[in-house]
């Protein structure tokens, strides 16, 4: 009994601190998004190429090939922060088309089936069709994040939700700590752009001639 309990602390304390270094950096760079920092683009290429070998070690091999996604849409995401606003200006905080909505449902249904067939055909994944749902959800909810799109942060609560007993089942428990996390700050980043974007409606509507 003691001996369990003590290999289960064990675990859970982390046995890779790869995986901390890991979900340190995760931790950070969400606190920043939420933040509206620009930094928070850097620290999430670091953190994305740590999850790539985690991930790969646990088998979850459609979360692995989504850090490198992450990595290439962090740059895009960089230098759409920086210029991607009218004339060139920062990017402000806007609301999603319908047509985007549209487009990220009909991505996450027909990546979650084809992807999830792929890797249950072909691989030795753990989850192949829920790996390939949360992927999916993420790489939605990233695309919505690089145009400050304000309901990013609804897409990442329900991945968030998704994540945690999924990588506490593969005993990757430092990792579903830090989604646990991750829920937090994402309700917390979307109350901060949801004042970001009332700010920017208010003023946009003062200078406006009456």
């Amino acid at each position: 009994m003691l001996q369990s309990f003590y290999e289960f602390w064990t675990a859970a304390a982390g046995g890779s601190p790869l995986e901390w270094v890991a979900v340190l950096t995760g931790f950070a760079c969400v606190w920043l998004a939420a933040r509206e920092s620009l930094w928070n683009f850097p620290v999430a290429i670091l953190s994305c190429a740590l999850f790539v070998v985690v991930y790969y070690q646990a088998k979850l091999y459609s979360d692995c090939g989504l850090q490198g996604a992450f990595i290439l849409l962090s740059v895009y995401g960089w230098y759409e922060w920086l210029h991607g606003g009218q004339n060139r200006a920062e990017l402000p905080v806007s609301r999603v088309r319908p047509w985007e909505w549209v487009g990220c449902l009909l991505f996450i249904a027909a990546f979650t089936v084809g992807f999830g067939y792929y890797l249950q055909t072909r691989t030795d994944a753990a989850l192949p069709h829920w790996d390939s749902l949360t992927t999916a959800i993420s790489l939605a909810a990233q695309y919505l994040l690089m145009r400050k799109r304000l309901e990013n942060w609804w897409l990442w609560i329900v991945v968030d939700v998704m994540y945690v007993p999924i990588l506490w089942y593969k005993q990757l428990y430092p990792t579903s700590a830090l989604y646990a996390l991750y829920l937090g700050l994402a309700l917390y980043g979307f109350l901060e752009w949801r004042r970001t974007y009332r700010r920017q409606q208010a003023l946009s509507s003062a200078y406006q001639p009456a």
